[in-house]
């Protein structure tokens, strides 16, 4: 365990240090669009296992893996029209596609959680990105906080949850979706396993067909699927137009409120706020928070999921 994390600037020497460490079997946070990743290469066993220990995370909960272009991602997936239509329309973007895992990919089983499938994206972060180019290997990265908490969009973020077990912070500034990746299941026909950062509608239109959704009671098959998840220590109330005394309202549209995802009702500024606004509401005080109504249609869906989760009852 590192005695302490340092904090690294997106410079060539920050990403030389970076990628030494990740060499090394170390871990290094990094920013992509949609939140910050916690990375380790996706080929060591010891790296891997590292990511779930520093995070909590159930190793039963199989982690994306990052990696810098298409032609990358072959080398690890059985690739598909579906994924090649997506993937030109998508990548580099807020897009995580599950595969059927190529043999002999060399891919750590702990990163797939032995399943016969794996999570793979391109980011668009121009961070993420020189990482990736500079390391030259598959990235395992799920976001960079504990396990169940609020996902952070600014280093400070990532440093408050996990400073002291991890190596090392790649400072990239604030994130700019807000919301994790769209996942999208590509092994037996289309399936919306997370809403994220990209709607399902543009993956709709881009398949020429409607997708299929992930159940409640269906088997974990990708990440963001536990029922509680991404909650601040608070306790969490969902569609209130009527906050009760004691409850910090987290408002979308003209309310009065203690602070707003979007004032003017945009969906993506409300996303782009949402874990922010969380983690503030969340370092101010213990009183429990009240959310407004958020319309289920484009990112609102990924809002929506996100906001379910926070405020379900805490998982064990």
């Amino acid at each position: 365990m590192p005695q302490s994390t340092q904090i690294l600037m997106p410079d060539a020497d920050g990403f030389e240090v970076a990628s030494r460490i990740l060499k090394s079997g170390g871990l290094v946070a990094f920013p992509t669009e949609t939140v910050y990743g916690l990375g380790g290469d996706a080929r060591n066993d010891h790296a891997v296992a590292r990511i779930f220990e520093a995070k909590g995370r159930p190793r039963f909960n199989p982690l994306i893996v990052h990696v810098p272009d298409v032609e990358t991602a072959r080398n690890y997936v059985e690739w598909t029209d579906d994924a090649d239509r997506l993937a030109s329309a998508f990548w580099p973007g807020p897009l995580t596609m599950v595969l059927p895992l190529k043999p002999g990919a060399g891919l750590s089983p702990l990163v797939t959680a032995d399943l016969p499938t794996v999570a793979i994206r391109v980011p668009a972060h121009p961070v993420a990105r020189e990482l990736l180019q500079t390391f030259g290997g598959p990235v395992a990265a799920p976001s960079a906080n504990p396990s169940g908490r609020i996902s952070p969009t600014e280093a400070a973020h990532v440093a408050a949850g996990l400073s002291g077990r991890i190596e090392a912070i790649l400072d990239g500034g604030a994130c700019d979706v807000g919301v994790e990746s769209t996942i999208l299941g590509l092994a037996d026909g289309p399936t919306l396993l997370r809403p994220g950062g990209l709607p399902q509608e543009a993956l709709e239109e881009a398949l020429h067909q409607p997708l299929t959704r992930h159940g409640a009671g269906d088997p974990h098959t990708a990440p963001g699927q536990m029922t509680s998840h991404y909650a601040p220590g608070a306790p969490v109330r969902l569609n209130v137009t009527d906050p009760r005394p004691g409850e910090r309202l987290l408002g979308f549209g003209p309310v009065e409120c203690e602070l707003n995802l979007s004032y003017a009702g945009d969906m993506t500024e409300a996303a782009a706020n949402l874990f922010h606004h969380l983690h503030a509401l969340d370092a101010e005080g213990e009183g429990p928070i009240a959310v407004s109504p958020i319309p289920e249609t484009g990112l609102g869906l990924a809002i929506n999921d996100r906001l379910r989760r926070a405020a379900a009852p805490r998982e064990t």
